[in-house]
């Protein structure tokens, strides 16, 4: 696996991805910590949204930017339509379909149409430049999660993560 795909679903920069999600109770994953805007939930459940944006721009569906940066978090509804251990799981299978696209060089040149916030213009990006810009997303939320579990004093996982 080329390092693009290994930071998405491996070891990369940091702990396993599937490593940081996994073995949490879901009343942590849904419990607030004071001063914290989003719950365990609510940060996996956005990258999980932008990682299927993505996925759809890569396969040439234009799913749309959304129209304000709340709609890319999840409703109460949305909450309680999708546990913890879905949504982990999806989480999981999105990054592994995110990875394999980059095991295939030619398709990463290729260019694709990148929906923009309201207002402004399509973009174009090669579908490596987008599965990088996915990894960088990734990976901000996923260090908001560590940092989250620390505070609840659910880290490290039982697979361990970086812990200093």
């Amino acid at each position: 696996m080329n390092e693009l795909g290994k930071a998405l679903i491996a070891d990369s920069y940091a702990a396993h991805p599937a490593h940081i999600v996994e073995a949490l109770l879901p009343e942590l994953a849904h419990r607030p910590v004071p001063s914290i805007p989003h719950t365990i939930y609510q940060e996996l459940w956005h990258i999980v949204f932008w990682q299927q944006v993505t996925l759809d721009w890569v396969a040439g569906r234009e799913t749309p930017f959304p129209v304000t940066p709340f709609a890319g978090f999840p409703t109460e509804s949305d909450t309680q339509r999708e546990t913890w251990d879905e949504l982990r799981q999806r989480f999981i299978a999105g990054a592994q379909q995110a990875a394999a696209i980059t095991s295939d060089a030619a398709h990463l040149e290729k260019p694709i149409r990148c929906p923009s916030r309201p207002g402004q213009p399509v973009r174009i990006m090669s579908v490596s430049e987008q599965l990088e810009s996915l990894a960088a997303h990734n990976a901000y939320h996923l260090g908001r999660i560590v940092t989250l579990r620390q505070l609840l004093g659910a880290w490290p996982p039982p697979s361990g993560g970086f812990s200093r």
